[in-house]
């Protein structure tokens, strides 16, 4: 294998020679297979189970968990497993295994989101699901957008620039240790497959078997295997029990597990924030009669005080200290916009001389960013006009802002990690508020169209900045991510309909999943259309308290020493948590608890479980839950 090849330091080359440096020093040729069908059906299979996964914590969190690092293990462990067993004959190169977790991170990751934010906001403000054949073509257009803008971006964002990608570069160095071999990478492997089976089992016991031990009459003693996914805290408050109020502690590990990724300072902003909303605010509301009145003008299905009433009132706080946040950050980023717009002519230039450009064959052409964006960006004009009767003009503007919104989010994750998808697509909401008040629908498809393509266009970069790391080929690479939205689009469609079979699933005091990011684009094209004064007074003074204090942390972030920025509580984790559960946002404490602890008692322990070993957990939680659903729909189960 040649795995020997290590990147050199390409930022202090000058640029003009930096892609000839690279093809002579980082570049593994054409010799090496890439984008080979086992790689991209390998890909295809692992990143169409994790999109599972992946809406299945979405529509609980409303986050999405990356896919890449996961797939590399996954694959590794399989490919090997199939060698020792005679299914394969030679291993996959590592530019191979590259090449697949495009294509697995397109199908996990691109085509899913905007099910949980913009799709799933639609049905709760229609109650009616889009058409599957739409709701289709719309999931692959909209990917194959945020692939077709990304074009242009990447000889300009990693050739030149080399900006970070961190995501992108942890994927590279996690493949060569791979395939260095040694015990780490097997312990890798064997604890997330262990991590998977326990999640399968344990959310069976949770969801599964007690429906189970009813639908088919087994013994009393049988349904003491059951566990219970929370443990309800048994003192009272102002008359009440804590359980009225969602006062909960966890025992189902998924949402730990997660914590354990998204790290301490975001989960504890969580937390204290479930406490505000649910331990403070929740019975001096009930005590003053907010939700009675509230029943009364029709803002709440039930009379009484719930979890769902307080979530349904905590939703306008949380949802603009989040929002709030997100566009004071986009306002922080000014640099990176003013530096991708004034480089926008640069996007389509050459770094070399003008009659040879070594790199021209390796590259993903122009004439592909010309005919992708052609076709998907018309497909989505197309879908938006004849559903959602969009005006051609203002679907030719929701492309082009696509296109805008990308290179901002791109840069953002090119340099922090983080991309702006939120922010993207609130811009696009304020924006089409004013260009087409009244209409909720096509607000929340019109910014569908910047989230989700400016999510796919940095999620492509990514990829690719781990190719170029390891010197693979930029164009099958494209291919391969591009292969992956068809995979995606095969499995998380289907899903969506058997997770979310009506509104009520996500929607109203029995909803199953909370679906936190839709709740938020909701209520944003709620608010924009039907106005402020159609509010509760509490519900208006806590989206002016929510949107300050959004404001406020974000400004402290940005200005405040580096030393005391992990003491600033999340804007993000608070906001969530007023529109989540009590005993998630407490779940996300102590799974992060337990990850910072480790990393400082055993850190190498730390850096070779939490992440396989988390991943793991919240997969097999999820196909199980996904799994549970489908034996529902099938009527295996009884119904919900």
């Amino acid at each position: 294998m040649d795995t020997d090849r290590r990147p050199i330091d390409l930022a202090s080359v000058p640029v003009a020679d930096r892609d000839r440096v690279w093809l002579e020093q980082v570049y593994r040729g054409d010799g090496v297979p890439q984008a080979t069908l086992r790689a991209i059906l390998m890909g295809g299979a692992i990143g169409g189970v994790m999109s599972l996964s992946n809406l299945y914590i979405g529509l609980k969190t409303g986050w999405g968990l990356g896919v890449g690092i996961t797939a590399c293990i996954l694959s590794y462990a399989i490919w090997r497993a199939f060698m020792q067993v005679g299914f394969a004959r030679t291993e996959m190169t590592i530019l191979e295994n590259n090449c697949m977790q495009s294509t697995a991170t397109s199908a996990g990751v691109s085509t899913g989101g905007t099910m949980v934010s913009a799709i799933a906001a639609h049905l709760i403000i229609s109650g009616q699901h889009i058409p599957w054949p739409v709701l289709t073509a719309w999931t692959i257009f909209l990917a194959l957008l945020g692939v077709a803008v990304a074009v242009p971006m990447k000889r300009q964002m990693i050739n030149r620039e080399q900006l970070a990608f961190p995501s992108g570069v942890a994927a590279a160095e996690t493949l060569r240790s791979l395939y260095a071999g040694g015990g780490t990478a097997l312990l890798k492997a064997r604890s997330l497959f262990l991590a998977l089976a326990a999640g399968l089992v344990v959310k069976w016991l949770v969801e599964g078997h007690p429906e189970f031990v009813e639908a088919v009459g087994a013994p009393a003693w049988f349904a003491v295997l059951a566990i219970p996914a929370v443990w309800h805290l048994p003192w009272r408050m102002g008359g009440r029990p804590a359980a009225a109020y969602g006062l909960a502690l966890p025992i189902d590990p998924q949402m730990m597990a997660a914590g354990a990724i998204v790290g301490l300072r975001t989960a504890a902003s969580m937390a204290l924030g479930a406490v505000v909303l649910f331990g403070v605010l929740a019975p001096w509301l009930d005590a003053s009669g907010v939700f009675a009145e509230m029943h009364a003008a029709g803002a709440l299905d039930g009379p009484d005080v719930s979890p769902a009433a307080i979530r349904r009132w905590g939703l306008w706080t949380g949802s603009a200290m989040m929002v709030a946040a997100g566009l004071t950050a986009f306002a922080f980023q000014w640099r990176s916009l003013v530096h991708a717009l004034s480089g926008m002519g640069s996007l389509f230039g050459r770094p070399g001389s003008a009659t040879h450009d070594p790199v021209a064959r390796i590259e993903v052409p122009t004439s592909w960013f010309l005919a992708g964006t052609l076709v998907a960006g018309g497909g989505c004009i197309a879908i938006m006009h004849a559903q959602w009767g969009v005006p051609l003009h203002l679907g030719v503007v929701a492309v082009l802002l696509a296109f805008v919104l990308s290179l901002v989010a791109c840069r953002a994750a090119g340099e922090t990690d983080i991309t702006p998808i939120g922010a993207m697509g609130k811009v696009t909401q304020l924006f089409y508020g004013i260009a087409m008040p009244q209409r909720m629908d096509a607000n929340l498809m019109t910014a569908g169209v910047t989230a989700g393509a400016a999510g796919a266009a940095a999620d492509l970069l990514t990829d690719l900045k781990a190719g170029y790391l390891l010197g693979a080929n930029a164009r099958l690479q494209t291919l391969a991510q591009a292969a992956g939205i068809l995979f995606g689009a095969a499995v998380i469609v289907p899903a969506w309909y058997v997770l979310v079979p009506d509104a009520s699933v996500i929607s109203g005091d029995a909803a199953r999943f909370t679906a936190p990011a839709a709740s938020v684009w909701a209520s944003v094209a709620q608010l924009l259309s039907r106005g402020i004064e159609t509010l509760h007074p509490t519900c208006r003074r806590g989206i002016i308290c929510g949107g300050a204090l959004g404001v406020l942390i974000t400004v402290l972030e940005q200005l405040a020493p580096k030393s005391i920025v992990r003491w600033i509580p999340s804007a993000t984790g608070l906001g969530l948590a007023f529109v989540i559960e009590f005993h998630d946002s407490m779940a996300f404490l102590v799974g992060a608890l337990v990850a910072t602890a480790l990393a400082r008692l055993r850190p190498a322990a730390a850096e070779t479980y939490v992440v396989p070993v988390s991943s793991g957990i919240i997969a097999g939680e999820s196909l199980m839950g996904v799994a549970i659903a489908f034996l529902h729909a099938s009527g295996l189960l009884g119904g919900h």
